[in-house]
């Protein structure tokens, strides 16, 4: 039995896997209607912040894992204390939780990140980024932010002003220096409690407005000796910080070599790709790895594989749209999250692979677009 944390498109993309392997799925729901728990039938609603909650949830599980970080060190600090299973453990996963953790290890291990300062107030910001090329950083919040919350780019002394609320409250910040880049990359890990590790190809995420849109994987024109780099270091990272399960690093290609910009323990959306376009789908890694069973082969099963992401539409009425899509391009995968609307948030994917990289970019973005209802055609 393994107990997810959180019942996301994560957890809901982990059930055929779980299915397929035999093993039994348990979820810790926020509410009856979150996208794992419409397809998984052993489900628990409740707050994930609430330590006896969780308690009760581990219970009977025999590893408890996660659909998202957010939930408090302090409560898996416990469970652990008391004989839990927790994968990623309290020490592992604090790195993909907290970013002033995650920056202070990488650097202390050598690991190429972005300039970055602890900032507490307006003064040390500012100070801060006159020492940045073009003046120009980036604000976070230590915690809880992703899809581009909790995330600030400053250039000038009135942006400065328009974040000064963001000192007034308890949240812990850091800026960093705005990295100039070429694209960005990721790259996929798993390791086992028993140390096999494996990595995915390297692959390009396009981002608009903080948010992943595209994935190519791989990285097209990405040099082997480049792509090895990269997946050497992620690796490295998951060994250093004893990962147990999927962790992504996520990077910034610059001249000078790829810097860190975030981790990701748990599947990552950019490495959804994997389930049409690897012999073993990160889903299916993670519950592997988790439960220290051999990992199976990244390898590709195609030259290339694109993902493209489906935000902000309503797909309350998917027959129609499903009649165009696959009619139009029968190797189409869609796969549809059952999460409620909003502007900007991630209702599911398109994946299609080949061996003409331009080619899928086109049938993919033409599919998302016609999900969103922004083509009609």
């Amino acid at each position: 039995m393994v107990g997810f944390v959180g019942a996301g498109q994560l957890a809901r993309m982990t059930a055929s896997p779980a299915v397929a392997l035999g093993v039994r799925l348990r979820l810790l729901a926020e509410t009856a209607d979150d996208p794992a728990a419409q397809v998984v039938p052993d489900v628990t609603v409740g707050d994930y912040r609430d330590l006896d909650t969780l308690r009760a949830f581990a219970a009977g599980c025999d590893v408890l894992t996660f659909d998202h970080e957010h939930v408090p060190t302090e409560h898996l600090q416990a469970l652990e204390a008391e004989g839990v299973q927790v994968r990623p453990g309290s020490a592992s996963l604090v790195h993909g939780q907290d970013k002033l953790v995650m920056r202070r290890r990488l650097q202390s291990i050598g690991v190429p990140v972005p300039r970055w300062l602890q900032v507490t107030s307006t003064g040390e910001l500012e100070q801060f980024m006159a020492g940045c090329a073009g003046g120009a950083a980036v604000l976070k919040t230590a915690r809880g932010g992703y899809d581009g919350k909790g995330v600030r780019v400053l250039r000038t002394a009135a942006d400065v002003t328009d974040v000064a609320d963001w000192f007034t409250g308890d949240a812990a910040l850091l800026v960093e220096e705005l990295v100039d880049f070429g694209r960005e990359l990721s790259v996929v890990v798993a390791r086992s409690p028993s140390g096999q590790a494996v990595a995915y190809p390297v692959v390009e995420s396009v981002q608009v407005d903080g948010v992943c849109r595209e994935v190519y994987a791989p990285a097209p024109g990405i040099a082997p000796s480049h792509a090895l780099a990269a997946q050497e270091a992620a690796l490295r990272i998951a060994q250093e910080l004893q990962v147990t399960g999927l962790m992504a690093v996520e990077l910034f290609d610059t001249t000078d070599g790829v810097v860190v910009n975030e981790l990701a323990l748990r599947p990552h959306n950019t490495g959804h790709w994997t389930i049409e376009g690897s012999v073993t789908s990160q889903f299916e890694q993670h519950l592997r790895a988790v439960l220290d069973l051999p990992l199976g082969s990244p390898t590709p099963v195609a030259a290339y594989a694109v993902m493209v992401n489906v935000l902000g539409a309503d797909l309350a009425d998917l027959y129609p749209a499903y009649l165009h899509c696959m009619a139009r391009d029968p190797g189409l995968k869609i796969h549809v999250y059952g999460k409620a609307v909003r502007p900007g948030r991630k209702v599911g994917h398109v994946t299609v692979i080949g061996s003409d990289l331009g080619d899928l970019q086109g049938r993919a973005r033409h599919a998302a677009a016609y999900l969103r209802g922004e083509i009609d055609e």
